[in-house]
């Protein structure tokens, strides 16, 4: 079940020609393939691009008309490897990359397709993941382009310039056998907007019909000496040719006035934030008339020299805005200017920072900086906007509390992590070994577990220089989306070849839940279009894994606690699993909630279980914090003059895991914490019972309170004395 449907949404990839599309970028980008007579797609989810994949899965009957194969693949190198149907057939292709780490997994399968080269365009969508909104390291996909000959283009982020970069994608694929890489920048993925739709195209050659009449030419082989002969074909035949296609057909845009005496260079994902730092400087109108010459590389590479040094002509100064290091653009320009024999001075990094996003206030900072030391005169004081000098920002850091990412409430990894310190109090501290995917939370407090990751799926992986054994064993964090991704072969499979002494724990929340609640093969779910339910405990013991436990139920933190202590002192030489599951909090609100309050607009009887703590009863311990961390959780002072320390206190947010009262007192139910059921739609004896307890209650209460002693009225007396 992933975190969003676009079920309803999906109906406007029929609109036909002359209609007007109105949507988010990534639902737009699904059409531009449908309109482009795209054959077959596929790819693997992850921020930013996550939802792609779930746009291309719910309009799976919309592409079954169109004769159009979709894949949800294991990892990018299966999607990229998916991509070897262009090579010897005229089929359109397009697969999703989850951002730069995507390009990594996948770049020994886009190696060899960019050295065999394609007949079909061949297009790889890269949702980039950089900046301050980045889910993962950064990096720039720019350098994976260059390694490998494969062309990447940067569009505007507006929906008409990203439609249109997909059609002018598959042709510069095609008309220099070459794959694409399409850049898609997290705002661009989710930027609304509309363009003009066309009708959708069903591909000219199916891959059913390339099924019917097979093809190979072992030229396309990557094999010495072919392998050679397609190296030297990337620089004589298919660079030239793409450089070309890229002046002939305008890919790449020029706005602004034709004579300058300085000019702007940008990737087209940067135009947004180039403007508007001009509108601001008063050089740009708010339709993007600007009054400094812009060259804006759709195509960031390969570069066509001749485009640049005719922008270049007649100007003194250029600068270069290219977000992120190391600046590949600005060294081969100078390379460009340098060979060319031009004097003119070229900027960029000298103004702009190497690292870090480009937001509006760099982006205006770094503008104006280059018109001052090159164009002073475009910087006159009355054409200052208004707001150009801003009123200092505050350090927030003194008064806004750091608010580390942390599970969700009810999550159930929280009890795995709060089992594992415990043991760790018992046994000492571990070696232990994160990986990607939402249970690397537990690395921050309050947990503090694992202080490493090294990619989906390689957690164990990690920590094999650990694992010949020693005082103590090693332990591996892994997912169950990082387990089907990567981790049966490369971790659990490498183990089991080296007979490591390790342990490792398996979260199986039943879902790819960090790329958004995306089904895996060991989901329970029932999915029509895929197959679930294979049980992750069974492809252990089918590569060799002799010590495997299973938890069915994560917020048993007592069994936890003893499986683990089991796993980590047990004499049994050779790799130990532990498979923790129960389903992500998240995704089973998302299926139960709409359900439950259904049915109590429908008046049927809804039981909803909550949590409290008895303030008399709790001591102020606070291992229920400590120990679960759930944002549900919180602190409340008493009036009670006699009680310092502040108790627990549980939020309207609880959704009844039970597991804050299930690690107090070392994994015994904290007798402080009580459950209390809400009733929705009660019966008519469940009405009459609640209000002779509510009476009865209210009695005892008020009788209680009159065998109080009441010092009030004699201290006011005392003061009228």
């Amino acid at each position: 079940m992933a975190e969003r449907s676009f079920t309803q949404e999906v109906g406007k990839l029929r609109l036909g020609a002359g209609e007007t599309f109105t949507g988010e970028g990534i639902l737009a980008i699904t059409k531009a393939l449908l309109e482009n007579g795209v054959g077959y797609v596929g790819g693997y989810q992850g921020a930013p691009i996550s939802h792609l994949m779930d746009v291309l899965a719910d309009a799976e009957d919309i592409l079954a008309d169109l004769g159009v194969r979709y894949e949800a693949n294991a990892s990018e190198a299966a999607a990229t490897a998916m991509l070897a149907a262009s090579v010897h057939y005229p089929i359109r292709g397009a697969v999703t990359y989850k951002g730069p780490v995507g390009v990594n997994v996948g770049s020994d399968a886009l190696a060899n397709l960019a050295s065999s080269g394609v007949t079909g365009g061949a297009l790889v969508i890269v949702g980039e993941d950089y900046g301050e909104g980045s889910s993962i390291m950064q990096e720039r996909s720019h350098a994976f382009a260059m390694k490998s000959q494969v062309w990447l283009m940067d569009p505007r982020p507006n929906l008409p310039s990203i439609t249109q970069a997909v059609g002018q994608g598959f042709a510069l694929s095609e008309a220099s056998n070459t794959p694409v890489m399409l850049m898609v920048r997290i705002r661009s993925c989710h930027v609304t907007g509309t363009f003009q739709t066309r009708d959708n195209q069903r591909p000219a050659l199916t891959v059913k019909d390339a099924l019917a009449n097979p093809r190979s030419d072992f030229n396309r082989v990557v094999l010495p000496p072919m392998s050679f002969v397609q190296e030297q074909d990337k620089v004589k035949n298919r660079w030239p040719a793409a450089q070309r296609f890229i002046r002939e057909n305008g890919l790449n845009e020029r706005f602004g006035p034709a004579a300058a005496p300085v000019g702007i260079v940008l990737q087209g994902g940067m135009y947004n934030g180039v403007i508007r730092a001009l509108q601001r400087l008063g050089l740009a109108d708010l339709h993007g008339e600007s009054e400094v010459p812009l060259y804006i590389l759709n195509v960031t590479y390969p570069l066509v020299p001749e485009e640049f040094l005719d922008f270049c002509a007649g100007k003194d100064a250029v600068l270069v805005i290219e977000e992120g290091q190391p600046e590949f653009l600005e060294q081969a320009f100078a390379a460009m200017l340098y060979r060319a024999g031009h004097t003119i001075r070229l900027h960029g990094k000298d103004v702009l920072p190497m690292a870090g996003e480009y937001t509006g206030q760099v982006m205006l900072d770094g503008i104006e900086g280059f018109l001052r030391k090159a164009a002073p005169g475009y910087l006159p004081a009355q054409r200052r906007a208004p707001n150009a000098e801003a009123a200092p920002i505050p350090d927030l850091s003194r008064t806004v509390p750091i608010r580390p990412p942390g599970f969700c409430t009810g999550c159930p990894e929280r009890p795995i992590f709060a089992a594992l310190k415990m043991v760790q109090g018992e046994l000492g501290k571990h070696q232990i070994a994160g990986d990607i995917g939402c249970h690397l939370f537990a690395c921050l407090p309050p947990f503090e577990i694992g202080g490493s990751t090294m990619g989906y799926g390689l957690g164990p992986a990690s920590n094999a220089a650990f694992d010949g054994g020693g005082e103590k064993r090693s332990v591996s964090i892994l997912g169950d989306g990082g387990f089907w991704h990567n981790g049966l072969s490369s971790s659990i499979g490498n183990a089991v070849f080296n007979n490591s002494d390790s342990v490792t724990v398996i979260v199986d929340n039943f879902y790819s839940a960090a790329t958004g609640g995306q089904d895996v093969m060991s989901s329970r779910a029932d999915n029509r279009s895929k197959s679930t339910k294979h049980p992750i405990s069974q492809a252990l013991k089918g590569v060799g894994v002799g010590w495997v436990r299973q938890i069915d139920r994560t917020y048993d933190v007592p069994k936890m606690l003893a499986t683990l202590r089991e796993a980590l002192t047990t004499d049994y030489k050779g790799p130990k699993v532990i498979v923790a599951s129960s389903e992500c909090m998240l995704n089973k609100q998302r299926r139960e909630r709409p359900l439950r309050n259904q049915a109590i607009r429908d008046g049927r009887r809804v039981e909803a279980p909550r949590f409290g703590v008895d303030e008399d009863i709790c001591t102020g311990d606070h291992a229920c914090i400590r120990l679960s961390g759930c944002p549900s959780l919180s602190l409340k002072r008493l009036d009670d003059p006699l009680r310092d320390d502040p108790v627990a206190s549980i939020d309207q947010s609880c959704v009844g895991c039970g597991n804050c009262g299930e690690v107090a007192d070392a994994a015994v139910l904290c007798p402080s914490f009580y459950r209390a059921d809400v009733v929705h739609n009660p019966g008519a004896w469940e009405r009459r019972r609640a209000g002779w307890r509510a009476g009865i209650i209210g009695w005892l209460q008020q009788r209680r309170q009159r065998g109080r002693l009441d010092f009030s009225a004699s201290v006011a007396g005392g003061g009228q004395a």
